[in-house]
């Protein structure tokens, strides 16, 4: 029998889309319930020592994981896509309901068109989800995390950029801090007299952490008079700086914490003084390539659940693709790495994962009998 021909014979809008759309919604909230729920609580033991060892208040834990509860939906939204359509299509399958389809000529693109097409909404909503919630969220979670539990001052308000530290007569500003290589750029040190005049400033272009100290390979220094004229010191060196690597890095925001067009924004900025952009542009392609994760799942998890099985065959279906889903983020976050490290360029390190398994799932949909 050719069932192809059904895709044109089953009105899009049908009663079973209609029925496969609802049994999709009803099992897709009740999966994005459970899998938040599971992530929470696995962040939350990962966080237990802090929690312990600071003594931190009930209170300020829930506000915490609150705070970072959107950004937990969008990381599981991918998984509770790939339980909606395993259970979806599956039960049919078990319940001779997709037989009944496929008897009728109804192919089976054709019956999972309806899950694909949500999906894609799905997708959409996710991208609208981090660009609006997550950002607003993520860093009042961050903030909480790190002043309130972690105990650190908050000391810059735009992450690793622009920071202001307090020192011994002196401020120091950074125009950057590198969390990858460990380099200060655009450090500038202003010193000043007891009654907050400015009495001098160096200006170090970078300077690298050697693993005791901060390092500059060069330093200019200037001393203001009091008619206010500059005049160039000898043998600048750059003065000390207690803060270590990992005590900035408390004030390194994630990418989470920036819209779309705010981390595009900080690219440009950062292009125009000359840094490193390398690792913020594969975060910006990386936000346009994840919400993709709902159509990709139900591609890869389509020709599982439409299996002939019974129930051992259901659970051999369910963990093969299980594993394929692992398989997408470990793939992805090795990408990611290769990208920030600059092993790979910012757009293959976000997009190869999605094209990979796009590739994967498009051939076991297609050929799927």
């Amino acid at each position: 029998m050719d069932t192809r021909g059904g895709i044109k014979n089953l009105p899009l809008g049908s009663i079973i889309d209609g029925y496969l759309v609802r049994a999709f919604l009803r099992i897709f909230f009740s999966s994005l319930l459970v899998t938040t729920s599971l992530y929470i609580v696995v962040d939350f033991f990962d966080r237990i020592t802090n929690f312990l060892d600071n003594a931190i208040p009930v209170w300020t834990v829930i506000r915490y994981f609150i705070y970072n509860a959107p950004l937990s939906i969008s990381r599981v939204i991918g998984f509770a896509t790939l339980f909606s359509t395993l259970f979806c299509l599956g039960m049919a399958a078990r319940t001779n309901e997709i037989t009944a389809m496929r008897s009728s000529g109804i192919s089976v693109q054709r019956i999972a068109l309806p899950l694909l097409i949500l999906s894609m909404f799905i997708c959409l909503s996710t991208f609208f989800w981090n660009e609006a919630l997550v950002p607003i969220f993520a860093h009042r979670a961050q903030a909480i995390y790190k002043v309130e539990i972690q105990k650190k001052q908050q000391q810059s308000l735009f992450g690793t950029r622009e920071i202001w530290l307090r020192a011994q007569g002196s401020f120091i500003n950074i125009g950057n801090f590198d969390t990858r290589t460990n380099v200060l750029e655009h450090v500038t040190v202003f010193f000043l007299n007891r009654d907050f005049s400015l009495r001098g400033l160096v200006e170090v272009p970078s300077a690298r952490w050697n693993g005791h100290e901060w390092e500059a390979k060069e330093a200019t220094g200037w001393n203001i008079l009091a008619d206010g004229k500059m005049v160039r010191r000898k043998d600048t060196d750059l003065p000390t700086i207690s803060n270590t690597p990992d005590d900035l890095k408390l004030l390194a925001r994630d990418p989470e914490e920036f819209t779309f067009f705010d981390l595009q924004r900080q690219i440009s900025e950062m292009k125009a003084k000359g840094m490193d952009t390398t690792s913020d542009e594969v975060d910006l392609q990386t936000k346009l390539a994840l919400p993709f994760i709902s159509p990709l799942m139900v591609l890869l998890a389509t020709p599982f659940a439409l299996k002939k099985q019974m129930s051992a065959g259901l659970a051999l279906s369910f963990g093969a693709a299980m594993v394929v889903g692992f398989g997408y983020w470990v793939l992805t976050a090795l990408c990611i790495s290769l990208g920030h490290s600059g092993a790979l360029p910012a757009s293959i390190a976000a997009w190869i994962p999605n094209t990979i398994f796009a590739m994967i799932g498009f051939f076991y949909f297609t050929t799927e009998e």
